[in-house]
């Protein structure tokens, strides 16, 4: 059985562009934080490795692979934010599949605010879209925890070669490029709560269904 078979919203016409027009909401959600030089590229990771509109199979394949590896080598906080990384991606992916089904396009195949908004409340578990926010924030404070303490990131070079050899580099550049991202922030504190408070208020703004949830 294929993919299609065993999901056939995989197919759906929307699928695509909700992703797109999603990840182009939230590129302009962060356009303050990317005009941050300290927190740009920590935004950036957010939204290519948590949020993008892209195939993290790969990359979810490898971790149950390569989690019990790196178990002997890496600090807990750095095996958590994988293992939330992946919980975030199959709970996001289930929204993506569900708003897909629920979405109608326009006469040109777009998606507009009016659509997006009447599509997410009908979706709506509320609860669940905050679990997956609460997932984003966990992945960047076990990130950080990993970044404040000593000789982590040598740990996690060293487990580079183990992983090529195993052919299991999506999650190892994930983790890298994560450690890179926060090291630059010398304290996620401020970004995360920048993040936490957008993302929730837009949330609650859908749910309400107010005009502009973005605004």
């Amino acid at each position: 059985m294929n993919n299609l078979e065993a999901e056939p919203r995989l197919s759906l016409p929307t699928l695509g562009p909700l992703r797109r027009w999603q990840s182009n909401r939230l590129r302009m959600s962060f356009a303050g934080i990317l005009a941050d030089p300290k927190m740009r590229p920590a935004g950036e990771f957010f939204l290519t490795d948590l949020y993008a509109d892209k195939d993290f199979s790969a990359r979810d394949r490898d971790a149950a692979k390569i989690l019990p590896m790196m178990a002997r080598i890496l600090p807990q906080s750095l095996l958590q934010a994988a293992v939330d990384t992946i919980e975030l991606a199959v709970l996001s992916h289930a929204f993506d599949l569900a708003m897909a089904d629920a979405i109608h396009l326009d006469k040109k195949g777009d998606i507009d605010l009016s659509r997006y908004t009447a599509a997410y409340r009908e979706v709506g578990c509320p609860r669940l879209r905050r679990h997956q926010i609460d997932l984003i924030i966990r992945v960047g404070k076990n990130l950080d925890a990993a970044v404040q303490k000593h000789g982590v990131y040598k740990l996690l070079k060293a487990s580079r070669t183990p992983a090529r050899l195993a052919g299991l580099q999506e999650l190892q550049g994930f983790l890298e490029r994560g450690f890179e991202a926060f090291a630059q922030l010398q304290g996620a504190d401020a970004f995360l709560e920048r993040v936490a408070a957008s993302e929730y208020r837009v949330s609650a703004r859908l749910f309400a269904g107010e005009k502009d949830p973005f605004a």
